[in-house]
């Protein structure tokens, strides 16, 4: 690979997320590919790369062959941008280009038309001398030229009277005139390619998304990302890579504020771990991990809890009847609870999401409530329970505390986890169970493993009331708890009962 290039003569794009990836933005002075069907975003990205430019006191050029100024401005205005400092330059009608006589002439009307476009095109930039040139777009050009031949020399011929004026260009291309097949000669002769994708799915808001196809003398991230469109513009969310974001951490012990609890996990979870919970809907998995996040607010721990499936106002109310208060972390900037709509968030924003919360507010508690919703709700979606173990291993070497919560199928009998790999996802793995003793339904609590330390493997009683949670003895007069239909050999103390009674 050539030597790298300094950040400090990059172009950014003014894109968070994609001079994230870039690395820091394209290497200034080159000519660059943006390709995408309509409505991938190429417009709307474009548009922030010359206003990038604005802020940077460059002059900047929108050449447009396909929409008018007028469009440029109204899809500006949707974001809130005012287009003042860029010049455009609109070439949107053949007879404003050319006038009365463009078929009092012996050649063809297209050659005429063809090359009166690129002389008023290079006149423009002779004229303006601009520092970014954005060219919308080359589907135009390649109608205008007809043959392919005419067309390629054309666009290598821009490319080389660009090159000498230390202009970074960005040409469209909106893969109409090409079947929405890949240009290979606008690749060989680009110095770098952004593809931009827009995809349906059967259920929910489109998917775009985004990949760096080659970028020269410069190292990026490569493989696919997403990115949405929303008011403000184009937002693109990095590909997560864990390996390059360890960073020191205290290897402590996370406490519940349980004793028994805590002797039941080995002394409580390590920093840097992730747990399932896991059992049938209602044996307290949420409330378990509840217990842990106010014990870590308690001790001044910014936590986060992303909730797919049930009610912020239901879950911040049952937390508040155990004793839990919730709300007063919320006021205090202790706790963000975030309710998720799977149907409107791609894995990648949830995942940049979760990272901006460590990065930017030092969080050390994530419960991701529940993985059925986050797994279930995007059926279409590819590779999702890779993106959450890398996912994990960010959090892991970020020393987060982690609870993931995964309900089983079935209430009592044999258990089911559906297509979840339970030791691949977690570190600690916290089993709850109904069973039936003295006429009453009650709930066990069991660690199937523990991969950062020792722990119990007893099976213990879990009683959860107004009063909190309570974790009882070993259940050594029953057999069969595991079952959901436990056998009663022998005679011991109580089980547990309401402090309230």
């Amino acid at each position: 690979m050539d030597e790298l290039m300094p950040v400090s003569s990059r172009c950014r794009f003014g894109v968070p997320g994609l001079d994230a990836v870039l690395q820091g933005g394209l290497p200034t002075g080159h000519l660059y590919l943006l390709e995408g069907q309509p409505g991938s975003g190429k417009t709307t990205l474009s548009l922030q790369f010359l206003l990038e430019g604005v802020k940077s006191g460059e002059r900047c050029l929108y050449i447009t062959l396909s929409e008018t100024a007028e469009e440029l401005v109204e899809v500006a205005a949707s974001h809130g941008w005012d287009l003042h400092g860029i010049d455009l330059f609109e070439l949107s009608s053949v007879e404003e280009v050319l006038g009365e006589g463009r078929n009092q002439s012996v050649f063809h009307s297209w050659e005429v038309e063809l090359g009166e476009t690129v002389r008023l095109i290079r006149q423009e930039v002779a004229r303006i001398e601009p520092v970014r040139v954005v060219f919308d777009s080359l589907s135009e050009l390649r109608l205008l030229a007809q043959d392919p031949l005419r067309y390629r020399r054309q666009v290598l011929a821009l490319k080389q009277f660009f090159a000498p004026l230390n202009t970074t260009v960005l040409f469209i291309d909106d893969l109409t005139s090409e079947g929405r097949d890949r240009d290979t000669h606008l690749h060989s002769i680009s110095h770098g390619v952004i593809s931009l994708e827009r995809f349906a799915l059967e259920f929910g808001a489109a998917r775009r998304r985004l990949q760096v196809q080659k970028l020269r003398g410069q190292s990026f991230i490569a493989g696919y990302h997403d990115l949405s469109i929303h008011t403000g513009g184009v937002q693109v969310y990095p590909r997560l890579v864990a390996a390059g974001h360890h960073v020191p951490f205290d290897n402590e012990a996370t406490l519940s504020g349980v004793p028994q609890l805590d002797a039941l996990t080995g002394g409580g979870f390590l920093r840097g771990t992730s747990t399932l919970l896991t059992g049938p809907a209602g044996t307290g998995k949420t409330t378990l991990a509840l217990q842990y996040v106010g014990a870590a607010c308690a001790r001044g721990e910014h936590c986060q809890v992303y909730e797919f499936d049930e009610r912020i106002s239901t879950l911040l109310g049952r937390a508040e009847t155990m004793g839990i208060p919730l709300s007063r972390y919320i006021e205090q900037g202790l706790l963000d609870v975030v309710q998720v709509d799977p149907a409107e968030m791609s894995p990648g924003e949830f995942t940049w999401r979760v990272f901006r919360a460590v990065r930017e507010q030092q969080c050390k508690m994530v419960v991701i409530d529940s993985l059925n919703g986050y797994l279930s709700a995007m059926p279409q979606e590819k590779h999702l329970l890779l993106q959450m173990h890398e996912l994990l291993a960010f959090l892991n070497q970020s020393g987060v505390t982690t609870f993931l919560i995964n309900p089983l199928f079935g209430l009592v009998g044999s258990l089911d986890t559906g297509q979840l790999n339970v030791s691949y996802i977690a570190d600690t793995v916290i089993l709850l169970r109904f069973f039936e003793a003295k006429g009453r339904i009650r709930k066990a609590i069991s660690v199937i493993k523990n991969r950062s330390g020792k722990h119990e493997d007893t099976i213990r009683e879990l009683f959860i009331d107004g009063r909190g949670l309570r974790v009882g003895e070993p259940l050594a007069n029953f057999r069969g708890v595991l079952t959901g239909t436990p056998e009663f050999i022998g005679e011991g103390r109580p089980l547990l009962e309401s402090r309230d009674a």
